[in-house]
């Protein structure tokens, strides 16, 4: 599909899938955007947990922004193709996500829901305090201090999760392939790095996964992986349910191979399992994180939508200039050779010169930011639009 943008609009629509916090609500000037949740032919979407899979989207449509880390509820390739940025708010919950993750740790030794169960079947009992001291012993547990934690994912929330486990006195070894500078410099410097994950596997005593899920990450939490890992480790995967297999997750539980298991994501071959411990995703169930991943999104739709900056996008790469010129064009594109002359050519035909330009990829995609201080019509976009491999233009 190749779109073309709307002139300036007074008034611009955005749809609101789910409940959005109203502090990310507040941020759009009531004055140039119409908030909805009806069908509309709105120019962003903001959603948080909502599959949009199967939802028709009007050409009008421009950007996506995701309340939230996972964007596996929104078909990316489809909106890659229709010129569609699709934006997420990666570390907003992390705080919130990190001290969840720290429960899980002490739920995965302590025994602590257990606990609690079997405490209430003693509601009523005369002999309540004399079978709580008898009781008690099924649920010891081993203390954190000391141990080795194995964190796989060191982002914005495996970053602090080890940080926070260090602080705890846990000797912590973490592995990510794909750190980012301004992740290892957040890093204590006693957080050791492994080379591996299986290094983690041997090494560790208790292992939480901080990754996405992706194709090559499904089902990482296998017999296979397990095997690799002490005898009696305790796991944590607070990120996607996807990240195990649930039925070798299972089988170990049960074997013993893995002492205890704490997942934010039930399932049913998991749930009454010994040793399981199934939260009801509530990593970023907290207000706080609610109001940052709400503001960020709307944040990054808006200085999308009036400027063409893009940042955290998952689709398209980031790209930001300073917009000091009269008008904008905004190239969506394949990342193929001669795009940007061509435009450029068109642009040159019809007697505009460009003043600014940016252009960065990411992958099959790429963005141009074109700035320009003369008129330019309708017309002249329409033919922007038509250059090859051109995915939509929109005009700022």
């Amino acid at each position: 599909m190749r779109g073309i943008g709307n002139r300036k609009k007074a008034m611009k629509t955005i749809r609101l899938f789910n409940s959005i916090s109203q502090v990310g609500l507040d941020a759009f000037d009531p004055a140039k955007y119409a908030l909805t949740t009806e069908d509309a032919d709105a120019e962003g979407i903001l959603v948080r947990s909502a599959v949009l899979h199967d939802t028709p989207f009007p050409p009008s449509l421009t950007a996506i922004a995701r309340a939230g880390a996972g964007v596996n509820n929104i078909p990316l390739e489809r909106c890659a193709e229709n010129g569609i940025v699709v934006f997420n708010t990666p570390g907003a919950n992390a705080n919130g996500v990190k001290e969840l993750t720290v429960l899980a740790l002490l739920l995965a030794s302590r025994r602590v829901a257990q606990g609690i169960e079997w405490a209430k079947t003693l509601k009523g009992d005369p002999e309540l305090s004399k079978k709580v001291e008898k009781g008690k012993s099924q649920f010891v547990g081993p203390e954190l201090r000391g141990k080795t934690l194995g964190v796989i994912g060191l982002g914005a929330i495996g970053g602090m999760v080890a940080n926070a486990a260090d602080s705890l006195g846990m000797n912590v070894i973490g592995c990510d392939p794909f750190l980012s500078v301004k992740a290892a410099w957040s890093l204590k410097t006693s957080v050791h790095s492994a080379a591996s994950y299986d290094e983690i596997y041997e090494k560790a005593d208790y292992i939480t996964y901080h990754i996405p899920a992706l194709p090559e990450t499904k089902g990482i939490i296998n017999r296979e992986n397990i095997a690799k890992m002490k005898d009696g480790v305790r796991i944590v995967n607070l990120s996607r349910g996807d990240l195990a297999n649930a039925q070798d997750v299972a089988s170990a539980l049960k074997s013993g191979k893995v002492a205890a298991y704490v997942t934010d994501f039930p399932c049913d071959e998991l749930l009454g399992v010994d040793g399981a411990v199934c939260t009801p995703h509530l990593g970023a169930s907290t207000p706080e994180s609610e109001d940052n991943c709400a503001q960020m999104a709307a944040r990054e739709l808006i200085d999308y939508l009036e400027n063409g900056n893009i940042r955290n996008s998952v689709n398209f790469p980031e790209i930001v200039m300073p917009k000091l010129h009269r008008h904008r064009l905004v190239l969506l594109h394949r990342n193929v050779p001669g795009v940007i002359n061509n435009a450029s050519g068109v642009l040159a035909g019809a007697g505009i010169n460009v003043e600014a330009m940016a252009n960065r990829s990411k992958g099959n995609y790429a963005v141009s930011l074109l700035d320009i201080d003369g008129e330019i019509g309708e017309d002249v976009v329409g033919r922007v639009s038509e250059v090859e491999n051109v995915l939509r233009v929109l005009l700022k």
